[in-house]
């Protein structure tokens, strides 16, 4: 058989043999407090072998990353022995959390190096234009996605990482599950209500307004420090401001959102309007065609990548001022409100079902923008 050594798997190999070579993959797990006498005995027995077979698991899928033959056999074999291993090793915490031994984090750590490995081979091994197929856009991001969960939940239940400073994936997602409803009701509240709102309005009336802006030199030689210096205000001097002016409802938050994304669609939108090229104005020219004619045929097309780039920034920045708003005044209901309520309760795995909430929802909507640009400006030289 041939070998192809590579330093993730050789790695890997190591870590994983001196894993087999520990009978106490999980240490000192079994207490006398905890279980029965009569089935100490058993339970031991069971995670040592549970914790020697994610070992060995990993080991073959580090001696199968280096054999030659079918790449994409072999790919598909030493990726899935990996992902068995390190699910194997989370099966052993089921009785033995906070009791990890180095023997438990040297097969963690090789399956990882593995994963690694793994999202390499199938990207491409950094070649130019490998990663383009479906693999490469969603398998790399799903495998890195999931192992960010793996390593945290590994982590702090094998360590006994203590609750109140970082709650275990598994425990946020049964919180998320069992408080549907309140989280749904903090949705509709922050981002139905005040995120939308104050995106939509704070977009276009900046596009809106770097029209004239662009036409009438004066305006933005004003416009644009005002939005640098706008953009420099932290949210929690606009916040408090906002709520004593529109009251402690949606509408202060919108409008914290409406100040947060005006000026950076203002200034996108401006920068955009003079990325049309000498010669495609001096053809706008040669035809008679007038201000308007050329703004709208011309200018506000190629001002477009401009504009989704503003767009996308908004997008991020919607959700930050709403929840940030909600920290100086709401009622009682909303995700920045639930955060800082949950906090102070140390319900901590509530605070980051909301915070997993907030991602979810961030990335959805930067993503649906990002399919939106793909559609409108598809003759850009980024998409050919």
């Amino acid at each position: 058989m041939k070998l192809t050594y590579n330093w993730q798997a050789v790695t890997a190999l190591a870590l994983s043999a001196f894993a087999l070579t520990q009978l106490n993959i999980i240490g000192s797990a079994i207490n006398a407090n905890y279980f029965p006498n009569a089935k100490e005995d058993l339970i031991a027995t069971t995670l040592v072998k549970e914790g020697l077979t994610a070992a060995a698991l990993v080991a073959l899928s580090a001696i199968l990353s280096m054999s030659g033959g079918n790449k994409s056999a072999l790919t598909f074999a030493f990726g899935l022995l990996a992902h068995l291993g390190a699910l194997q090793l989370l099966g052993t915490l089921s009785f033995a959390e906070g009791s990890a031994s180095l023997g438990y984090f040297a097969t963690l750590a090789a399956s990882w190096l593995l994963a690694w490995r793994l999202v390499t081979v199938l990207s491409g091994d950094g070649s130019r234009g490998s990663g383009e197929g479906w693999m490469g856009r969603l398998g790399v991001p799903a495998l890195f996605g999931l192992w960010i969960l793996i390593l945290w939940e590994a982590i702090t239940r094998g360590a006994g990482v203590p609750f109140v400073l970082l709650p275990p994936p598994s425990a946020i997602g049964v919180r998320l599950m069992s408080s549907l409803p309140i989280l749904a009701a903090d949705f509709r509240q922050t981002v139905l209500k005040a995120v939308l709102f104050g995106f939509f309005v704070g977009s276009f009336s900046g596009f809106l307004t770097a029209i004239p802006a662009d036409r009438f030199k004066f305006l933005s030689d004003g416009l644009l420090p005002i939005g640098n210096m706008v953009s420099a205000l932290p949210i929690i001097g606009i916040a408090p401001v906002m709520v004593i002016w529109f009251g402690f409802d949606w509408q202060s938050k919108a409008a914290v959102v409406i100040v947060m994304t005006f000026f950076p669609m203002l200034v996108n939108t401006i920068e955009g309007l003079k990325a049309a090229g000498d010669m495609e104005r001096d053809l706008m020219r040669t035809y008679a065609s007038s201000h308007w004619q050329t703004l709208f045929k011309l200018r506000l097309p190629a001002a477009l990548p401009f504009v989704f780039n503003a767009l996308k920034i908004n997008s991020t920045l919607a959700m930050i001022g709403a929840i940030v708003a909600e920290f100086f005044g709401t009622p009682v209901v909303g995700m920045g409100f639930r955060i800082s309520t949950e906090v102070g309760r140390m319900n901590l795995d509530m605070v980051w079902a909301e915070i997993a909430l907030a991602a979810i929802v961030g990335s959805l909507f930067y993503g649906a923008i990002a399919l939106l640009e793909r559609a409108a400006t598809f003759w850009h030289p980024s998409y050919r």
